[in-house]
């Protein structure tokens, strides 16, 4: 029986998950990819704390050109937002999604920004 879209997507991100974890010093950018947006957090796992978002959804230039830009901007944004609260280097958690695309652009737009990972 063939998993579907979702099922695949939640094992690789549970093989995944297994190794990788954020801390006060190093913590987690995760993403998440919907048809129409792109969100990325920066997680601090061990105090359970979400230290720094941004979202395609709040933007609203991001809302006027494609969703590959849509992710450029977003990984601005949350570059900006994790170096003003004080953090440089991160592990990157691209949640069971392949790294292309709108991930891939996701990433290299907040080591652009100054993000280490």
């Amino acid at each position: 029986m063939a998993l579907t879209k979702s099922k695949r997507r939640e094992r690789i991100k549970r093989r995944v998950r297994k190794h990788i974890s954020g801390t006060a010093q190093r913590p987690r950018l995760t993403v998440f990819r919907s048809n129409k947006q792109i969100y990325a957090q920066v997680i601090d796992d061990i105090s359970g704390v979400t230290i720094a978002s941004a979202a395609s959804l709040k933007n609203d230039d991001a809302n006027k050109v494609n969703k590959t830009e849509q992710a450029k901007l977003v990984g601005k944004l949350i570059a900006a937002s994790a170096k003003k609260a004080g953090i440089a280097d991160v592990v990157f958690d691209r949640n069971g999604y392949l790294y292309h695309g709108r991930v891939k652009a996701l990433a290299e737009s907040a080591r652009e920004g100054g993000l280490k990972f």
